[in-house]
C-alpha cells in the first residue's frame, strides 16, 4: 500500500529511481542536483538496493560510463544541471543516436554567464534537439511518478530512446510537498525487468559500436530515430493511462488542459510556473473572463497535434516562458507553439518572458499576462515581441 511522505523534489526523484531499480548510476555533483544522487547513494550504502554507483571525474565521464553500461544491457540512471549538462554534451548526443534508454533527471538551472545557481530551464531547452525525449513536470509528485514511468517509456521496443525528466531547481528540487510513494511490489508489477534485445555487448560475440558511418546510412539512422520519436508520443500516452489506472494519478500524457472546455483566452505554460498560472485562470473566471490553461508536459517529441487541437478557435493565447531564444525576442516554447498552430486561422499570440534567474512568477504576474492576452484578443494584436513579466515589488 502506498505511503504519503513529505519530500523535496530531489528526494522524490531518488525514490522514483530507487523503485525502478537501476543497475548502474553514474553522476557528478552540481547544484541544485547534488542531493538527488546523495539520497540514492545512501540507499545503496544502506543495502536498500543492489546497484553500482560510479563516481566519475566529470559529467562527460558520467554519461560515457552509462553509455557502456547501457550497451552491456544495464538499466541506467543519472542526473545533472546546467554547466554539467553542457560538459556532457558530446556523450549526451551519442546516447540518443545510439538509441540507449538512459533515464536522466535535469534539475533545471540557469546557464552562465552572468553566474547564477538559480532555477530556470534554459539548460535543458537549449539541447532540446539532441534526440532525447524531454518531459517537464510541475510538482514533486509528478517528479516521482515520471521517474517511474520514464523507464517504461524509454525501454519500450518501439522507442528505445533516452529520456529527461526536467524540473525547476530550488522551486522543486529543494522545497517539500506531500508525495504518495507506491510500494516496491506495485512498481515491480508496473515496470517489467529490463531485458534488451536490440543490442547487448558480449565478449563472445565482439562487435563495433559507433564506427565511421557514410551519409546514406546516417540518413537512414536519423529517419529511424525520428520515427521512434513519433512512436514515443503514443507510448507516453499509453504508459500514462496504465499508470493512472494502477496508481490513481493521471498526468495527462503529453499536455494537460485546464478549464479549456469553453476557454476564449489561453495561457500556455511549462513546468512549476503552471501552479500560479492555474490560480490566475481561476481568478479570471471569477471576473467573468473565459480563461483556460494548457500545460506542455512533453517538449520532445513536441505534441503539435494536441496543441493545435486545444488552441483552435480561441480568441487569443499567451505563452509564458522562463527562458529566452536569443535573436527571436521571445522564449523557446512560444516558437514551438507558434509552429504547431501556424496553419490555423490567425490567432493573436502573445509571448511572455519572466522568472529568469529564479525570480518569482507570481499569481499577480500571471493575472497581468491574462489581461494582456485579453487585450490582444480584442485588438487583434499580432506583435511577436515578448512582454517581460517583472516582479516590481521592492524595486
Amino acid at each position: 500500500m502506498s505511503k504519503r511522505q513529505v519530500l523535496s523534489g530531489n528526494h522524490a526523484a531518488a525514490i522514483g529511481a530507487l523503485l525502478a531499480k537501476p543497475d548502474v548510476v553514474a553522476a557528478y555533483p552540481i547544484t541544485p542536483q547534488t542531493p538527488l544522487v546523495e539520497h540514492f547513494s545512501q540507499y545503496v550504502a544502506d543495502g536498500v538496493i543492489d546497484a553500482n554507483i560510479v563516481e566519475p571525474e566529470s559529467e562527460h565521464s558520467a554519461m560515457s560510463v552509462l553509455t557502456g553500461a547501457s550497451l552491456a544491457g544495464a538499466r541506467t540512471f543519472t542526473a545533472t544541471s546546467s554547466q554539467g549538462l553542457a560538459l556532457m554534451y558530446e556523450p549526451y548526443f551519442r546516447a540518443s543516436t545510439l538509441r540507449l534508454p538512459i533515464v536522466m533527471n535535469i534539475v533545471n538551472r540557469e546557464m552562465i554567464s552572468p553566474q547564477s545557481v538559480w532555477g530556470g530551464p534554459q539548460d535543458s531547452l537549449t539541447v532540446r534537439d539532441a534526440g532525447w525525449i524531454q518531459i517537464y513536470v510541475e510538482d514533486n509528485q509528478e517528479i516521482l511518478d515520471m521517474n517511474i514511468q520514464a523507464f517504461k517509456i524509454a525501454e519500450n521496443d518501439d522507442v528505445l530512446l533516452p529520456i529527461n525528466i526536467c524540473y525547476d531547481g530550488f522551486y522543486l528540487s529543494h522545497l517539500t510537498e506531500g508525495v504518495e510513494v507506491p510500494t516496491q511490489k506495485e512498481v515491480a508489477d508496473f515496470i517489467p525487468t529490463y531485458n534488451p534485445t536490440h543490442v547487448k555487448l558480449d565478449p563472445e560475440t565482439p562487435m563495433a559500436v559507433d564506427p565511421l558511418t557514410p551519409g546514406d546510412l546516417l540518413q537512414y539512422y536519423r529517419e529511424l530515430h525520428m520515427q521512434a520519436m513519433d512512436n514515443a508520443k503514443r507510448v507516453i500516452k499509453e504508459v500514462n493511462d496504465e499508470f493512472a489506472k494502477k496508481f490513481g494519478r493521471d498526468h495527462f500524457g503529453l499536455v494537460e488542459p485546464y478549464r479549456m472546455e469553453d476557454a476564449e483566452y489561453v495561457l500556455v505554460t511549462l513546468g512549476s510556473l503552471t501552479g500560479s498560472a492555474r490560480v490566475a485562470v481561476d481568478m479570471a473566471r471569477e471576473k467573468g473572463v473565459k480563461a483556460g490553461l494548457v500545460k506542455i508536459r512533453c517538449l520532445r517529441p513536441f505534441p503539435k497535434e494536441e496543441v493545435k487541437e486545444l488552441l483552435s478557435g480561441r480568441k487569443a493565447i499567451g505563452v509564458v516562458d522562463r527562458n529566452v531564444s536569443f535573436g527571436w525576442h521571445t522564449g523557446i516554447v512560444y516558437q514551438e507553439v507558434k509552429s504547431a498552430i501556424s496553419n490555423l486561422h490567425p490567432v493573436p499570440a502573445v509571448p511572455f518572458i519572466g522568472g529568469l534567474g529564479g525570480e518569482d512568477l507570481t499569481t499577480e504576474l500571471m493575472c497581468e499576462a491574462i489581461e494582456k492576452v485579453v487585450e490582444a484578443g480584442k485588438n487583434g494584436n499580432m506583435d511577436n515581441k515578448a512582454h517581460w513579466l517583472i516582479n516590481r515589488k521592492g524595486r
